[in-house]
């Protein structure tokens, strides 16, 4: 895709691909400039280093040193992001495509979101850091990590399962069902462990209201009493 497309390719796309939006970017592409040998190798050291960077936040995260774990994922950041996605394709960096999407038209309208394997490091680190956050009981950075790990990736349970977590320790029980129930659609063997975690925030729920009410009824009840003694 980052060589010059020949006149007799360019053909091709417009004979293929009847959407003249496809068409647009196909020819657009044609026009993307290749990466130096240079920028190659400056790409492969960064995506090197991340990797490196996240292997040592996940032996942290299981060893339990949870802000060791979360320095290591910050680091895995600064190297991923602005990382050039088309040197990353030049180096066969790019995740395999979905084999669901079969026509030219989806083939074509799919290129140019084509995830990489800077994606999907971004797409774990993100998740990963979500779980560091509940450690911690960082409730809002978990659902912002998490959602970030989402945005990669909408069908990636651990996250969904995350957000869910920390929107209900937030009292948001009405968006972590939302998630908990888009669990059970993106991995149905899953399930069980969706229900439970639902299961366990009604009851606190119910728990967070009756302790609501009672401090409601004191207080009623202090008022009266103030009434009643003017």
């Amino acid at each position: 895709m980052l060589d010059p497309v020949s006149t007799s390719q360019t053909s091709e796309i417009i004979e293929s691909v009847s959407s003249p939006g496809v068409v647009q970017d196909g020819l657009r592409d044609a026009n993307v400039k290749t990466p130096t040998q240079a920028e190659l190798s400056t790409v492969e050291s960064k995506l090197a280093t991340a990797r490196s960077k996240k292997d040592a936040g996940d032996a942290a995260f299981k060893a339990g040193e949870v802000k060791s774990a979360l320095r290591s994922y910050h680091e895995t950041l600064l190297y991923l992001h602005g990382i050039d996605k088309n040197a990353l394709k030049s180096l066969g960096l790019a995740a395999p495509s979905s084999p669901s999407s079969t026509s030219a038209v989806d083939q074509a309208a799919g290129a140019k979101d084509q995830l990489t394997e800077a994606d999907l490091m971004l797409e774990k680190v993100y998740a990963n850091m979500s779980a560091c956050h509940i450690k911690q009981e960082n409730w809002k950075r978990a659902v912002d990590t998490a959602d970030k790990a989402l945005s990669k990736n909408p069908a990636n349970s651990k996250a969904l399962f995350r957000k869910a977590k920390a929107l209900g320790e937030l009292g948001f029980f009405e968006k972590a069902e939302v998630a908990l129930n888009e669990i059970k659609k993106v991995s149905p063997n899953e399930a069980p462990m969706a229900d439970a975690e639902l299961a366990r925030q009604k009851a606190m729920d119910r728990e967070r209201q009756k302790a609501h009410d009672q401090k409601m009824r004191g207080w009623l009840s202090r008022e009266k009493k103030l009434t009643a003694s003017e």
